[in-house]
């Protein structure tokens, strides 16, 4: 059973800095492509980094330079480094996998942690 656990959302004002965990268990980290993605209110959720089983990240324009993916293979965790936030950026970030089922990706979802930014 894959399960993930966001943590490290908060309110900051704007450009500040939070830290966003996803405790991974059921699948590895390492192995599998990881992503974050971004729901601001009232809108579709956005992916906003990903993460391949190589290492190598990849992020949308709106947080490029300013987002950083990393991953902690032992602690089986990922983490969202988020700099010079702008109220923007405001919404539920959720980390998310998926692992392909043989005729379909199956898609797992954090339930999420909030994170407000004041102007």
């Amino acid at each position: 059973q894959v399960q993930l656990v966001e943590s490290g959302g908060g309110l900051v004002k704007a450009g500040g800095s939070l830290r966003l965990s996803c405790a991974a268990s059921g699948i590895d980290v390492g192995r599998n492509s990881m992503n974050w993605y971004h729901q601001a209110p009232g809108k579709q959720r956005e992916v906003v980094a990903t993460m391949s089983s190589g290492g190598n990240g990849n992020y949308s324009s709106a947080v490029n330079g300013r987002f950083t993916m990393s991953r902690d293979n032992a602690k089986n965790t990922v983490y969202l480094q988020m700099n010079n936030l702008d109220p923007k950026d405001t919404g539920v970030y959720y980390c998310n996998t998926w692992v392909w089922t043989g005729r379909s990706r199956r898609h797992y979802w954090g339930q999420g942690t909030q994170v407000t930014v004041s102007s």
